[in-house]
């Protein structure tokens, strides 16, 4: 849980109305999300809990998460592992845009694709059998199965496969190329209803399909 007495009142947002005809938010900057975000105290996954916050929206902030998982502010890279490691873990989803949210504020960023890019894929051996145990740019160690399904949907533009792993809090995050490719060579060709075949992995006691044959 939070820890209250590491919040500054001050960093609250709070309007500041000009001419009497508009509101004004004044929102953090990078640094002070910086040093908030250091003041939350995880769960055992690393994950603040994001759900029981309800903060003012303090406008958007010159923020983007690029598909290939690259963190920008004011156009700059984020070269600080750390920093965009610890703004991950505060990222939050509404009606399809995405924020950081603290307990005290919610900004507004920019995501190109998804918002997280999941680089690494290793099989194990569990409970119910195969588990397909993948890891993201941002370290979030997520397995395959009922709670964190796997969809493969096709590009509308070319058609390519556009594989996703659901993470958290309605968010979802991309799949590298290479490891899309080590799934595909677990893959088995199992028949669909209409008599076609499709490619399919399981993790978790979870089937799930990579697309048709």
């Amino acid at each position: 849980m939070l820890e209250s007495n590491h919040l500054d009142s001050e960093s609250k947002c709070q309007p500041l109305h000009y001419l009497n005809t508009e509101t004004i938010y004044p929102i953090m900057s990078i640094s002070d999300l910086d040093k908030l975000s250091r003041n939350l105290e995880p769960n055992s996954q690393g994950i603040p809990p994001l759900e029981l916050w309800h903060p003012d929206f303090c406008g958007d902030m010159d923020l983007r998460i690029a598909r290939d998982g690259t963190w920008f502010h004011e156009g700059t890279p984020i070269t600080r592992q750390a920093m965009v490691k610890m703004f991950s873990r505060i990222l939050w989803q509404e009606d399809g845009a995405y924020f950081l949210k603290t307990p005290v504020e919610k900004v507004g960023i920019q995501v190109d694709d998804l918002p997280f890019l999941f680089v690494s894929l290793e099989v194990r051996d569990g409970p119910r059998g195969q588990e397909l145990h993948f890891l993201s740019s941002t370290d979030d160690a997520i397995v395959a199965g009922q709670e964190n399904p796997l969809v493969v949907t096709e590009s509308e533009g070319n058609g390519e496969p556009q594989p996703a792993l659901a993470v958290r809090f309605g968010m979802w995050g991309r799949l590298h190329r290479n490891v899309f490719y080590q799934l595909v060579e677990l893959g088995t060709a199992e028949p669909c209803a209409d008599g076609a075949e499709e490619l399919v992995v399981y993790s978790s006691g979870e089937r799930f399909s990579l697309g048709r044959l």
